[in-house]
C-alpha cells in the first residue's frame, strides 16, 4: 500500500534566497522592540565609563534607547539606564546624555505633524 519513496523525490525544493537576519533589540525605557541599527546604544565601559556608541561595536555593557526624546528624558531622570547597565550615572554623564537627547529628532512628533498635514 504505502510504499517508501525515494530519498530524492523526499527532499524539499528551495524556494529562493532565504531573508537576512536582523538582529532586534528593545529600548530599555519604552520597551519596544527594533532593529539593532534603528535603536541607539549606550554603554559601560570596562573602565566603568558610560558612554554613547553610535556604531554599536564598542567593547562593554550595552543598553538601547529609541529615537524618542521622552525615552531619553525617562531613562536619564530615573533609574532605567542605571539599573540595564549596572552602574549609577554620574552627573556630567547625564548632562552629556541630556545634549545628546538634544539633538535628537523626536519621531514621534514628526509622525503626527505628517499625520495632521
Amino acid at each position: 500500500m504505502n510504499q517508501p519513496q525515494p530519498a530524492a523525490a523526499r527532499r524539499k525544493r528551495p524556494k529562493g534566497p532565504r531573508p537576512k537576519h536582523v538582529p532586534q533589540r528593545t529600548c530599555v525605557s519604552c520597551r519596544e522592540k527594533g532593529d539593532k541599527r534603528g535603536l541607539i546604544r549606550i554603554v559601560r565601559t570596562p573602565d566603568r565609563a558610560v558612554v554613547i556608541d553610535p556604531g554599536g561595536k564598542a567593547n562593554g555593557r550595552g543598553a538601547y534607547l529609541c529615537h524618542k526624546t521622552v525615552c531619553w528624558e525617562r531613562a536619564i531622570e530615573t533609574q532605567v539606564l542605571s539599573r540595564a547597565l549596572n552602574i549609577g550615572i554620574a552627573d556630567e554623564t547625564k548632562i552629556e546624555l541630556k545634549k545628546y537627547a538634544a539633538t535628537l529628532g523626536d519621531s514621534e512628533s514628526s509622525d503626527r505633524t505628517a499625520a495632521a498635514s
